[in-house]
C-alpha cells in the first residue's frame, strides 16, 4: 500500500486516525500543515484527497489488514457509524462527564461497543478519551466508571507498544502507562464470583452479579417467551439478564418459543418478538420451539402414566380447583393404568370423551405448597397450532413441558420471576418423576411500574377493543411502544441493568427511566421550533429587515453531527399567543438566536385576545436583562403543518389491588393532539427522529412531512421531570 500523507493541524492532531493506521497497518506520514481549526486530510499520490476524521477513519477501516475492522453486516456497520458520530461528544468539555457515564453503562455487558471484535467505534471513543489528556487521567484512576476504564484497559493491554508511541507523541504524556494485569487467580475469581464496586453497592445497582452453580464455558441459558402478544419491559428485564449472564459465562443463549396454547399464539407475535428481542442487541445461538418437542411430551405422559405418576381426569375444571384449594383427592386418581391410558388414547384423538379429560401429575394431595397437589400436564385443544397445524388434538402445560424442555436442551441455569418462587418445588418433582438432568433455578423480581399493565391478557383486550392503536401504540408498555414514544433502546438496557438480579419487588417510577433517556438524546438531537397554532400572535418588526434573508445555523450548537438548518429572517414573525399575554407594552424581550426587541403596541379585539403586537429590533440589548425569552417563526408559507401528540397513562391507579378490575381505573383521556406550526427544515425530518422543540420538550416523528395538506405527527417524549401534562379534551 502506497504511503498516505495525513495533513491536520498541529494544535489538533486526528489521534483516532492515527491509532486506527497504526493498529491496522495503513502507512501515514503526518505532516502538521493545516491552518489551526482544520479538519484532517488524506492527501494521496495521485492527487485525491479525503477529508474528515470519520471519513478517514472509515477508509482505514476498510483498508486496513483487521478483519471486520469497518466492514460488517448493513446493521453493525450502521452501530459503528453511530459510534463515529458521538466520538466527538468526548472533546465537549460540558459533556465529558455525561458521555462517559453513558458509555459506562453500555459496555457494562460487552467486550467491544459492536459486536464481538475491535472495530473502528472502539479507536474513536478509546482516542478520545485520551486524547482529553489529565482530565481522562484522573476519571481513569476513580473507580467511578469502571466499565469504562475495564474497556480502556483491555485495549491498552492489548497493543500496549502502539499506543503508547502514538498517545506520547501526539498527546504530550507518557502515552497510556501500564494498567496492572490481573493475576490467574484474581481472573479466575473474577469470572466465577463477579467484582462489584462501592459506588454500584451505594446506589443499588448490580452490573456483577453471580449466577450459583455457573461454570465459565459451560453455563446455557433460554429466553423463552410465549408468542401470545409483544415484548414489553417486562420480558425485556428477563431477556437482557440472560443475555449477561451467557456473555458473563461465556456460554450459549437459546431463544425458546413457548408455543404450547394455540388459541393464543400466531406467527405474527413470533416474528415480532424476533425483531424485538434483536433490537436489544441480543443474539442468540439458537431458537427452539416447545412445539418441536410435542412427540416427545406426548411420549413422556404416557410413561408416567404407565408407571402410576400421571392419570387422566374428568372431574370439571372449577370443581377441581376447589378440591385441589381443599386438598381432596379427585375421584379419577386411583384408576388404573389400563382406564388411563384408554381415556388419554381419546384425548388424543379428540373425542367427545377425550375433549372431557385431562392429564394430572400424581403427585401431593395434601401439600402445604399447593403447586404439587396434582397440577394438570395435558389439555386438549381442537384450535389448529400457528406452527404445527391440525396434528395435534392435545397440548402440555407449562409446567409440564417446560421443565422436560430445559433438561433436554442442555440448560444449566433457569432464570425465572420470583413471583414463581412456589412452583420452583414443582419444577424439580416434575423432573424427578421424569428420570431427567435437574437445572438449577436462578430468581430475579419483576420488574413493576407505576399506572402499567404488563398482562398480555388485559393488552390484548385494550388492542382488540380499539382503544389503542396496536401492540405498537405508544401508550402501551411493549417495547416497539415505548421506542415509538421516544424511548431509545439504550436507556431501556441502562434502565434494566441499573436494577440488576434483585430480587426486591419494587414498583418503579417511569422518571427514572425517562431521565436515563433524556441524558441520551440531549446531547445529540437537533434543535427546530414551533408555535401552536391556538392563539398564536404576529409580531411585525417595524425596522426588521426590508428584504427577509437567511442564515444557516448548527441544528445543536454543541453537536456538529446534527447538521445544518436555514433560518428566514423578516419583519413578520410568528410567536406563542401564551408568550404574548406573559408581554407588556414598552417591554424589551430576546429573540431566541436572533436578539432583542422592544414590544411598542399591543392590540387586542373586543374579547382581550391579542391580535397584533408591534415593536423594533434592539440587537445591541443584553439577553442577561430580559425576563422573556422566546421561539419565534417567520411568518411564510413554507412553515410545515404540525400535530403534536401528548400521551397519558392507560390507568388512573399506580398499582391495580390484586382483586381489582382494570376496567374499574380505565383513564378516559390518554391521548390529544395541538395542531401547530414548525420551521420549514421540519419537512426534511425521518420517521423515528428525535428532536427537541425549544422551549416545548422532545418529540419523535411518527408521520413525517408528506404534503402542506397533511400534518406531520410528532410524538411527545417525557423528560423525567414529574409534572402534570396541559390538559384537553377528548
Amino acid at each position: 500500500m502506497e504511503m498516505i500523507s495525513l495533513q491536520y493541524s498541529s494544535d489538533n492532531p486526528p489521534l483516532s486516525v492515527l491509532v486506527a493506521a497504526s493498529i491496522s497497518g495503513v502507512p501515514l506520514s503526518p505532516d502538521p500543515c493545516l491552518p489551526a481549526g482544520s479538519s484532517p486530510v488524506f492527501a494521496f499520490e495521485s492527487g485525491l484527497k479525503l477529508h474528515g476524521t470519520a471519513v478517514l477513519l472509515r477508509f482505514v477501516g476498510r483498508a486496513g489488514s483487521l478483519p471486520k475492522f469497518y466492514e460488517r453486516d448493513a446493521f453493525e456497520s450502521g452501530q459503528i457509524d453511530e459510534w463515529l458520530e458521538y466520538a466527538p461528544t468526548l472533546s465537549s468539555g460540558a459533556e465529558f462527564e455525561v458521555a462517559s457515564s453513558y458509555i459506562d453503562v453500555f459496555l457494562s455487558l460487552r467486550t467491544f461497543l459492536v459486536g464481538h471484535i475491535l472495530s473502528i467505534a472502539d479507536i474513536a471513543i478509546w482516542s478520545g478519551l485520551a486524547g482529553t489528556g489529565q482530565r481522562w487521567e484522573s476519571l481513569r484512576k476513580s473507580n467511578k466508571y469502571p466499565n469504562l476504564v475495564r474497556w480502556f484497559n483491555s485495549l491498552a493491554m492489548e497493543y500496549p507498544a502502539l499506543l503508547n508511541e502514538v498517545t506520547e507523541k501526539f498527546v504530550g504524556k507518557r502515552g497510556v502507562g501500564k494498567p496492572r494485569a490481573m493475576k490467574p487467580k484474581e481472573r479466575d475469581e473474577s469470572l466465577s464470583k463477579g467484582e462489584s464496586n462501592e459506588k454500584e453497592k451505594a446506589s443499588g445497582t448490580t452490573f456483577e452479579v453471580d449466577l450459583p452453580h455457573a461454570e465459565v464455558g459451560k453455563v446455557c441459558l433460554r429466553f423463552a417467551p410465549e408468542p401470545s402478544g409483544y415484548l414489553h419491559i417486562g420480558h425485556a428485564k428477563a431477556a437482557l439478564l440472560n443475555r449477561y449472564f451467557a456473555e458473563r459465562y461465556k456460554g450459549r443463549l437459546i431463544v425458546r418459543f413457548d408455543d404450547t396454547n394455540p388459541s393464543k399464539e400466531s406467527n405474527e407475535f413470533v416474528e415480532n418478538l424476533l425483531i424485538d428481542i434483536a433490537s436489544l442487541g441480543i443474539k442468540w445461538d439458537a431458537i427452539t420451539y416447545t412445539s418441536s418437542y410435542f412427540d416427545e411430551l406426548m411420549g413422556m405422559a404416557k410413561k408416567l402414566i404407565e408407571e402410576g405418576k400421571a392419570y387422566v381426569d374428568d372431574t370439571p375444571r372449577e370443581q377441581m380447583q376447589k378440591e385441589r384449594m381443599d386438598g381432596i383427592e379427585s375421584k379419577c386418581r386411583n384408576n388404573s393404568v389400563e382406564q388411563n391410558l384408554a381415556l388419554w388414547k381419546d384425548m388424543i384423538g379428540g373425542t367427545e370423551r377425550g375433549l372431557q379429560c385431562c392429564v394430572r401429575g400424581k403427585l401431593d394431595m395434601q401439600a402445604l405448597n399447593k403447586t404439587l397437589r396434582d397440577p394438570v400436564y395435558y389439555r386438549c385443544n381442537p384450535v389448529a397450532h400457528h406452527r404445527v397445524g391440525s396434528n395435534y388434538k392435545v397440548y402440555p402445560t407449562y409446567d409440564f413441558a417446560c421443565p422436560y424442555v430445559d433438561s433436554i436442551e442442555g440448560i444449566t441455569n433457569a432464570l425465572r420471576a420470583s413471583e414463581y418462587h412456589d412452583r420452583n418445588e414443582q419444577y424439580h418433582r416434575i423432573l424427578d418423576d421424569m428420570n431427567l438432568r435437574q437445572v438449577h433455578i436462578y430468581e430475579f423480581s419483576r420488574l413493576n411500574l407505576v399506572y402499567t399493565l404488563l398482562s398480555k391478557r388485559k393488552l390484548k383486550w385494550f388492542v382488540e377493543s380499539g382503544k389503542v392503536e396496536g401492540w405498537d401504540d405508544p401508550r402501551f408498555p411493549t417495547v416497539q411502544g415505548i421506542i415509538r414514544r421516544g424511548l431509545m433502546v439504550d436507556a431501556l438496557v441502562q434502565f434494566i441493568l441499573s436494577q440488576g438480579a434483585s430480587k426486591n419487588l419494587n414498583l418503579m417510577e417511569w422518571d427514572k427511566l425517562w431521565t436515563i433517556n433524556k441524558k441520551i438524546i440531549d446531547p445529540v438531537c437537533p434543535r427546530h421550533t414551533a408555535v401552536l397554532e391556538e392563539g398564536r400572535v404576529t409580531l411585525v418588526l417595524s425596522d426588521g429587515p426590508r428584504t427577509p434573508f437567511v442564515q444557516i445555523v448548527p441544528r445543536h450548537k454543541k453537536y456538529d453531527g446534527a447538521g445544518k438548518k436555514a433560518t428566514t429572517y423578516m419583519k413578520r414573525i410568528l410567536i406563542d399567543g401564551a408568550d404574548a399575554s406573559a408581554i407588556s407594552e414598552g417591554e424589551e424581550v430576546t429573540l431566541m438566536d436572533w436578539g432583542n426587541a422592544i414590544i411598542k403596541e399591543i392590540q387586542k379585539d373586543e374579547n382581550g385576545n391579542i391580535t397584533l403586537l408591534t415593536g423594533v429590533l434592539h440587537l445591541e440589548g443584553s439577553v442577561k436583562t430580559t425576563k422573556l425569552k422566546l421561539t419565534w417563526l417567520p411568518e411564510t408559507p413554507e412553515l410545515v403543518s404540525l400535530s403534536l401528540v401528548e400521551l397519558d397513562y392507560l390507568i388512573t391507579k399506580k398499582k391495580l389491588d390484586e382483586d381489582e378490575d382494570f376496567l374499574d381505573a380505565l383513564n378516559p383521556c390518554t391521548k390529544w393532539e395541538l395542531p401547530a406550526l414548525g420551521d420549514s427544515n421540519m419537512r426534511n425530518l425521518k420517521r423515528g427522529e428525535i428532536l427537541q422543540l425549544e422551549r416545548k420538550g422532545y418529540y419523535r416523528c411518527d408521520v413525517p412531512f408528506l404534503k402542506p395538506s397533511k400534518p406531520m405527527v410528532l410524538i411527545a417524549i417525557p423528560d423525567g421531570r414529574q409534572q402534570p401534562v396541559p390538559r384537553r379534551p377528548c
